[in-house]
């Protein structure tokens, strides 16, 4: 993985075998990052996304290998107790068109991503929920 710093925007490239989540934590931390917005794209090989029954405040999780080119990334960074926290969606298709997303758990890189980081000036912290069993946003 290498980036670059343009005052607020970083640009990533994480490459063949890493883990997008992973490389994402180092940036963050590295860089002191306490709130972004994130955008990305690129070509996985195994993934695991998930939904969250709000019923049951369970996720849920389906893995998938194979060639996949990531059609949407999209996220934050925040915190939460002051710590790093990120919260990803992905949805990412397969050689028929087939699309499949949603919560980011993992994804290693087949071929590259390239990704934006937005941070933005400020904090926003994370609290537990118990109505929805999210963390959610915490405005002071």
């Amino acid at each position: 993985m290498e980036y670059k710093r343009f005052d607020n925007t970083i640009i990533a490239r994480i490459d063949k075998g890493e883990e997008i989540l992973e490389q994402l934590k180092v940036i963050a931390i590295n860089e002191n990052i306490k709130l972004a917005s994130i955008n990305a794209l690129g070509a996985i090989d195994d993934f695991t996304v998930g939904v969250y029954k709000i019923d049951e405040k369970k996720y849920y999780s389906n893995s998938f290998k194979g060639y996949y080119e990531i059609t949407s990334l999209t996220g934050t960074i925040s915190t939460m107790d002051g710590e790093y926290y990120a919260h990803l969606h992905m949805s990412a298709g397969n050689e028929k068109g087939e699309v499949f997303g949603g919560h980011l758990n993992r994804a290693v890189v087949s071929a590259v991503c390239e990704m934006v980081i937005s941070v933005i000036d400020g904090k926003v912290d994370r609290i537990y929920d118990e109505g929805t069993g999210l963390n959610i946003f915490k405005f002071d």
